[in-house]
């Protein structure tokens, strides 16, 4: 059995997707506002930023994977109108679940689907755009989930990426400090949970850097690919054509 890793601990392959889904599960009730707390309200201007950079329109078809509570997909479902879709997936059915309800809630028709992204139950060429915030990082695969991506999307289709990265030298001790003392501090006071916002902190650091994820999209097949850091490095957006 082959292992990986779950964070900084190595675990066999057949477990990882268990112990992401725990994390999920834990965090669910108060994901939110953990990510508004932790990001100071960040991340919100950095999903803007990627959606802003899928240039869609009306009629499109989108799937939003690890899609979780929903930011994305709720801010794509108007922009591509009643002619388009926004279908939602992540591996986790509470997160889905909850952003699923936000979306009908606002009125939007949505499609949602618990399911593996290294296993996308989609056709060849379904998609115009796919987009992946914040969940790359967690996935024991990552090259088969992004083949995958490659497979379902239209030639001419992008794929988004938002993700954590690797921060500018500057900034290393200081965001080492808040990862590994603050986050998961404030991670035990809202979620009572401590030891999955530890798990945060280490995935960031075994996730590919800006460049090696590049490098990575390139060898499964997208034509085009270009990367943006953002905040010091602490996010980084890669943009991924299929031609």
């Amino acid at each position: 059995m082959t292992d990986t890793h779950f964070g900084f601990r190595t675990v066999s392959e057949a477990e990882k997707a268990g112990h992401v889904r725990q994390v999920f599960d834990s965090v669910a009730e108060r994901y939110d506002l953990m990510n508004d707390l932790m990001s100071v309200g960040l991340h919100r201007i950095w999903k803007a930023w990627t959606i802003a950079q899928a240039h869609l329109r009306e009629g499109h078809e989108v799937l939003d994977v690890a899609s979780g509570t929903g930011d994305l997909a709720m801010a794509m479902a108007p922009r591509v109108g009643l002619t388009g879709r926004v279908i939602m997936t992540d591996i986790n059915a509470e997160m889905l679940v909850r952003g699923r309800d936000r979306l009908l809630n606002a009125g939007h028709r949505v499609a949602a689907m618990v399911c593996d992204a290294e296993a996308l139950p989609f056709a060849d060429g379904q998609f115009d755009r796919v987009t992946l915030a914040f969940g790359l990082r967690n996935m024991t695969h990552k090259e088969q989930a992004l083949a995958q991506i490659l497979r379902v999307l239209k030639p001419g289709g992008k794929l988004l990426v938002l993700e954590f990265s690797r921060v500018i030298k500057p900034l290393e001790r200081a965001y080492d400090f808040y990862s590994f003392k603050i986050l998961p501090w404030l991670g035990e006071r809202i979620t009572q949970d401590r030891h999955s916002y530890e798990y945060l902190a280490e995935s960031i650091r075994m996730h590919p850097g800006p460049i090696e994820l590049a490098e990575m999209m390139r060898g499964i097949g997208f034509g085009v690919v270009r990367h943006s850091s953002h905040t010091g490095g602490v996010v980084a957006l890669h943009q991924a054509v299929k031609v």
